[in-house]
């Protein structure tokens, strides 16, 4: 396992029962995840989720189902488990050979609506 795997997993906070650890590192934020009848978990993501099409496009969601100005922890109206997938799209792509070619805005809504159908 490579560091930069092992230090992509610390983004990550795993639901532990009602136990949850607090503390956000530098550079990231905490979020919840979960739709409307499913317990949702707490996620502590790196801020440059923030700027990447397929988070945007969950942000876009956030805004629709709860308004602009939303008071506390952002909270993402989607499954966990479609937010994991969509945490190893992107922890993929960051990971990935650089020499890969960009993959367009496109792809991600294409590739977003496929795990949705799930």
């Amino acid at each position: 396992m490579s560091s930069g795997e092992k230090s992509s997993r610390n983004f990550h906070l795993h639901h532990q029962g009602k136990k949850q650890t607090r503390d956000v590192p530098k550079g990231c934020l905490a979020i919840r995840v979960g739709s409307q009848g499913e317990e949702q978990q707490r996620f502590v993501v790196p801020v440059m989720y923030f700027n990447h099409p397929l988070f945007l496009h969950l942000l876009k969601e956030a805004e629709d189902e709860y308004g602009f100005d939303q008071k506390g922890t952002i909270t993402i109206p989607c499954h966990v488990e479609q937010f994991r997938n969509v945490q190893c799209l992107i922890d993929r792509e960051k990971y990935e050979n650089s020499s890969r070619a960009t993959v367009s805005p496109a792809f991600y809504a294409t590739r977003l609506k496929l795990n949705r159908d799930f």
